[in-house]
């Protein structure tokens, strides 16, 4: 200690005659290597750069995990001489406080891939998780462990996580429970719980993190996505209660999210790039909701750095959803002065934009949900602490309600989301500045590297209802991501036709991909909802004006209006992000994915997705991994022209275009304005459709060609003379209401099929 005291002092005098004769005066990388390791540099070694430690899956830097350069040339902190900087393995928090039964087997330390298993004394009952180990995020996989027995209590035993220890043995109403972590490990969660009449307890349940534990994506997705997820999807009356909780974003309501990003120099760049992405992420995916948010988005390091500001909202200065993308894709870190941190200052700002929202509002500001979202270190050197700044914030969006017996509590209105980013996060700080009922709003990430995948898992949650057209929109080449991005894309393998989930039971497809002989067991579905491939068919419909040989007499060998069928499977398929239904016309959930305020119409409907007289669409092939094909409709003034064509398929004599192809017809293919592709064998069935606004609406189906250009399939392109023909499903939707939308029966939930 005496050593480093004073070669700190000659440092400081050494470096000040340095910088006196004109000299640049770095800090040295000596003594700075780790063992099992490697270290990163955010500005070399100048003044204000921080270095950072890397170490293996498994293991963490100690006894430091950075260091800064200052200003006086030294590291903070100082290598110590005789504790030199490595590697160690990680361990996870001490399982041994279980109460009332034995942990084997019994350890000092836990290191990671230990497994432990639990057993309770004679007349106690073990609930949470019988076995855990300990994974490379310094957390116990499976619950905690409680060993408990019927003692008439009012809330079960809450238990003790590891690591930590506990005040209160009493579980009766209003009894309270407090929790505290041992060594050097600190609590995430509720410190403090009580025993509510409704037999659960309040906050969340408690954790023990080392420096080193983090949350993974995984975690981020189910406890995020689970909170939030209820502002972009509750959209009911504003007198509807649940368990005796207001429904918060009404029809009439509104949701305000807020976002700040620390671009301070203790973040490596890198890390500030992703956050940028993951947001851009964030604002894509919410656009899928029916609900539209206001933003307000700010960088800041000692200064603000404004992306958007969400009074424009409220005024005539409005940005687009698409100008908001661009300015963030447009924001250069590095020309920004990233000195300093003042964390205080972005809450500031959010304070006094909420304040300018209230007032302009007036009493409607009762039905605003204010979001906040962080991406932060917490190691603000200016500005002060912003505690007192969040306590405003809670008093003027709780509006000075307590929650009193006979008062509404306004606690769902707020709530305050923290991602700790950067090599050392001020736990403590930050933890106490998160606010916000459902869940947890704290979260301690190792890197973003995977947030953007992890907010797509937060908006494709299996339990939202009624969300057709959910997708992915990255590619990453692989054959999971390519279900990620046509999660409804189905194949009738024996009949070499494509379909499309359109709810749980049912796949839409072609009429002309069955045989008259056909029985429901002749007919093979393949999706891969996790539980095999092939799904067994109950039954199938084909429109009851579909006949083949309706036209021979008038010059069309085989006549294809009417080409749709649907299949109902045996059993519902299981709904996850890798499988759930498009949007099909004409319904209410596809209204509320194009955002149509109020009692839309199917005619509305149509004039939004087909408003152009050159309409972009796309449908799939495969040969032999799925891929997207893109086309042109040609609508309009351009239609005739291209219907024309089907006079020179095969089996055709008419000399009148529209015999063929009548008004049910989408057409397609050719080389002008834009080269497009060709429908191939296989490819009959398949969904055409567009992407509007991050959900994937329906159009039409593939029916029929005048060419066959490609009989092995793929992707390939149109010739001057090829058109394919789709049958536009705005004209067929009384046969989809028929089936889809049959409210007689119990065998399916039936889609709810606007009024006209």
């Amino acid at each position: 200690m005496g050593f480093s005291v004073h070669w700190s002092c000659f440092a400081v005098l050494l470096c000040l005659l340095c910088m006196g004769g004109g000299v640049r005066c770095n800090c040295t990388d000596d003594n700075m290597q780790i063992e099992g390791g490697h270290y990163t540099l955010t500005k070399q070694l100048m003044s204000g750069s921080t270095l950072i430690y890397h170490c293996p899956e498994g293991f963490y830097p100690y006894p430091t995990l950075s260091r800064l350069c200052q200003p006086t040339k030294i590291w903070k902190p100082l290598p110590k001489r005789y504790l030199h900087q490595t590697c160690k393995m990680i361990e996870c928090p001490d399982p041994n406080v279980l109460e009332y039964g034995n942990v084997f087997p019994p350890q000092e330390r836990y290191y990671v891939n230990n497994e432990t298993r639990f057993e309770c004394y004679s007349g106690y009952t073990l609930r949470g998780s019988t076995t855990r180990v300990c994974l490379p995020n310094g957390k116990w996989t499976g619950a905690t462990p409680i060993c408990s027995r019927d003692t008439g209590d009012h809330c079960a035993d809450p238990g003790i996580p590891a690591g930590a220890g506990r005040s209160g043995n009493i579980f009766g109403i209003d009894d309270t429970v407090k929790y505290s972590c041992n060594d050097n490990l600190y609590l995430v969660g509720s410190n403090e719980r009580v025993c509510q009449e409704n037999g659960q307890w309040t906050g969340t349940e408690p954790a023990c993190y080392y420096r080193h534990t983090y949350d993974t994506p995984l975690e981020v997705s189910e406890a995020f996505g689970s909170s939030i997820i209820n502002s972009l999807t509750t959209l009911e009356s504003t007198e509807d209660t649940q368990e005796g909780r207001k429904i918060r974003i009404t029809k009439n309501g509104t949701l305000n999210i807020y976002i700040a990003v620390d671009i301070s120099e203790s973040i490596e760049k890198d890390q500030i790039v992703k956050a940028k992405d993951a947001v851009t992420k964030l604002l894509t995916k919410i656009s899928s909701f029916a609900v539209s948010p206001n933003y307000d988005i700010i960088f800041f390091s000692s200064e603000l750095f404004e992306i958007a500001n969400i009074i424009n909202f409220f005024g005539g200065n409005k940005k687009s959803l698409q100008s908001i993308l661009d300015e963030l894709e447009k924001f250069n870190i590095d020309e920004r002065d990233n000195a300093g941190t003042d964390l205080n200052l972005a809450f500031t700002t959010f304070l006094e934009r909420i304040a300018v929202i209230k007032q302009q509002a007036g009493d409607g500001f009762k039905d605003h949900h204010h979001v906040l979202i962080f991406f932060t270190d917490g190691g603000y050197n200016m500005g002060g602490s912003p505690s007192p700044t969040v306590a405003k914030i809670k008093n003027l969006v709780y509006m000075n309600h307590t929650g009193a017996a006979n008062q509404q509590t306004r606690e769902e209105f707020l709530d305050i989301y923290i991602f700790g980013i950067g090599v050392d996060i001020y736990d403590d700080d930050l933890q106490p500045l998160t606010t916000g009922t459902g869940g947890k709003h704290y979260f301690r990430l190792k890197a973003i590297d995977n947030l953007q995948e992890t907010f797509d898992e937060i908006i494709d949650e299996e339990d939202v209802k009624g969300l057709c057209g959910l997708h992915k929109e990255y590619d990453d080449q692989t054959k999971e991501s390519k279900q990620k991005m046509y999660p409804w894309a189905a194949q009738i393998t024996n009949r070499k036709c494509m379909g499309s989930l359109v709810t749980p039971k049912f796949v839409l497809t072609a009429a002309h991909c069955f045989k008259f002989e056909d029985l429901p067991t002749d007919v093979q579905v393949d999706i891969n909802d996790g539980r095999g491939l092939v799904k067994k068919v109950k039954d199938f419909k084909l429109h009851p004006d579909y006949n083949v040989d309706a036209k021979k007499n008038e010059g069309v060998d085989e006549f294809y209006d009417y080409d749709v069928a649907l299949i109902e499977l045996e059993e519902y398929v299981k709904i996850s992000t890798d499988v759930r239904p498009i949007c099909i016309p004409c319904t209410k959930e596809t209204s509320e994915a194009l955002k149509l305020v109020g009692e839309s119409t199917c005619k509305e409907q149509e004039q939004l997705l087909l408003k152009t007289h050159l309409e972009e669409l796309s449908f799939l092939t495969k040969n032999p991994k799925i891929e997207q094909k893109d086309v042109l409709a040609k609508l309009g003034d351009n239609r005739n022209e291209c219907i024309g064509h089907a006079l020179k398929a095969k089996g055709i004599t008419t000399k009148d275009p529209t015999v063929a192809v009548t008004e049910n017809f989408l057409c397609t293919g050719g080389r002008s304005p834009r080269r497009d592709h060709i429908a191939c064998t296989g490819d009959s069935g398949g969904a055409v459709f567009k992407n509007y606004e991050h959900r994937t609406i329906q159009i039409g189906t593939v029916s029929w060609g005048t060419k066959n250009l490609c009989k092995a399939g793929g992707v390939v392109e149109s010739d001057d003379a090829s058109r394919d023909f789709h049958i536009n499903l705005f004209r067929v939707v009384p046969f989809l209401k028929a089936v889809l939308g049959n409210d007689t029966q119990n065998d399916y939930a039936p889609l709810q099929f606007l009024e006209d």
